[in-house]
């Protein structure tokens, strides 16, 4: 257990010369070596491959499964190539640019033909499109981890350093294996201690790791190998600090930037959207005993952040004020709710097969309210559908913001009434208040306008007057 597994996200991958000078020919305990990196693929790049993660603008997955123009996705491709080319040209020359071209090209090459063929054979009656549109998504994807990760490792090369391309992206396996399986057979013949190891992010397995855990596959893969290898801890390299609150809206003077936490509080923070990482790739680096590090990429003497199961801060207070601002309530009033969870349920079940993310939810006698952040046309399409099933509910949408105030202990006598009054005196009206007995996370609903401002009142209120970024405490490296 003497490696380090690293994940570098998109947007430090899109920085690549930085990313290069201050983590891959950045020294760890005096050597370059015993570190694997898991990378993403370059910042807006899986976008293109799939759908906006954020606006839902079509990818060519979106133009090749709803097909409304039956050409769409080939243009959309052509897009993807230019802006991956284009890539390219701002980071190698000559021989290497070339080497580089034509392993993305084809690629992106193969992935056409597929599609086509695939296109083609649907037209007959005996095949049907939707049943290989997951294995189409899972293809897509790859395309982007793979051009990133091969193009860390020339760059690597160029700096005279031993490095080695390490492809889970199945491309042209013949058969699928367990997604264990695929990671123990590629890593049992390798040694990080001679080599640089740069794995794609995304990983070809018989679970089909998009099913699941969609866009948060890259961490899966991470926390998969950080397990499987016995890493001594799981780092992931992003473009920002782990934070009290965004320092875009509290000022960077404000802030503090979180030493340690727990995973508890990483859940949390993953729930609103803020993801220091994926909460079932936590679970799985969690159950291995393994600690995480988040680092700011452009911050390498920075320390960052260690989240570890067993930390509880040793004075209870809130760590960090976070939330969403581009949430909705949808709730359903139904006389013939009383007394019956079915309500709840069906559309508990029904959010999960559109992939709408819930939340928070609250409910009394006759009526139910979900806090879900999602696409325009996925909330409008289950509202319709809830209709459909409880023609005597009475459905309404409000667009609404979420203030959260999360930490590893926030049970704080007065802080409920301090939270009340902060809100008040920025002129806030909550429209709903929510805090669970566990004590980790406190939520205030409030209409869009105000999220910014509660933001910096709650910052206010709940951290800086408490003064109490000293008991906040790092570990070193």
């Amino acid at each position: 257990m003497t490696h380090t597994v690293e994940k570098i996200g998109g947007t430090s991958m899109s920085r690549f010369t930085e990313v290069l000078n201050n983590i891959l020919l950045r020294k760890k305990n005096g050597s370059l070596f015993n570190r694997i990196f898991v990378v993403s693929a370059y910042s807006g790049v899986t976008d293109l491959l799939l759908e906006h993660k954020k606006t839902g603008d079509a990818g060519v997955y979106s133009c090749f499964a709803e097909a409304e123009k039956e050409d769409a996705w080939i243009d959309q491709l052509e897009k993807v190539k230019a802006k991956l080319l284009a890539i390219n040209e701002r980071m190698f020359t000559g021989q290497d640019l070339s080497s580089a071209n034509t392993f993305i090209s084809g690629r992106i090459a193969d992935t056409e033909r597929c599609m086509q063929n695939l296109h083609n054979l649907c037209s007959y009656g005996h095949f049907q499109l939707e049943e290989h549109l997951s294995t189409i998504r899972e293809m897509l994807a790859s395309i982007g981890e793979a051009h990133s990760a091969y193009n860390t490792v020339k760059l690597l090369h160029q700096n005279g350093l031993p490095a080695r391309f390490v492809d889970l992206t199945g491309w042209k396996q013949e058969q699928s294996l367990p997604v264990d399986q695929m990671i123990e057979q590629h890593f049992k013949p390798l040694d990080p201690s001679k080599e640089l190891l740069i794995v794609t992010g995304y990983t070809h397995c018989e679970e089909q790791l998009m099913r699941t855990f969609d866009r948060g596959y890259s961490e899966m893969t991470f926390a998969k190998i950080a397990a499987l290898t016995n890493a001594r801890e799981a780092v992931i390299h992003k473009e920002f600090h782990l934070s009290s609150a965004d320092p875009k809206l509290v000022g960077e003077d404000n802030v503090v930037t979180i030493g340690m936490t727990n995973f508890d509080v990483a859940d949390q923070l993953s729930n609103l959207g803020m993801e220091a990482i994926h909460p079932r790739a936590a679970r799985e680096i969690r159950k291995s005993g393994i600690p995480i590090r988040i680092k700011n990429t452009f911050e390498p003497e920075h320390l960052g952040t260690v989240i570890d199961n067993n930390y509880c801060n040793p004075r209870p207070c809130v760590e960090i004020i976070t939330g969403r601002k581009d949430a909705v309530g949808i709730e359903i009033f139904d006389q013939e709710m009383l007394g019956s969870p079915d309500h709840d349920i069906f559309i508990s079940r029904l959010m999960k097969e559109l992939k709408i993310s819930i939340v928070n939810k609250e409910a009394d006698a006759n009526s139910i309210t979900f806090y879900a952040v999602s696409t325009r046309k996925k909330i409008n399409r289950v509202m319709r559908l809830i209709e459909k099933q409880y023609p005597s509910a009475e459905v309404s949408m409000h667009n609404i913001a979420i203030i959260s105030a999360v930490g590893s202990d926030i049970k704080v006598k007065g802080i409920l009434a301090k939270t009340i009054s902060a809100l008040s005196n920025a002129d806030i009206n909550i429209l709903a208040l929510h805090q669970s007995v566990r004590q980790v996370e406190m939520q205030c609903i409030v209409e869009q306008s105000d999220y910014e401002k509660g933001i910096k009142a709650l910052h206010l209120a709940l951290i800086e007057e408490e003064n109490h970024g000293d008991v906040i405490r790092k570990i070193a490296v």
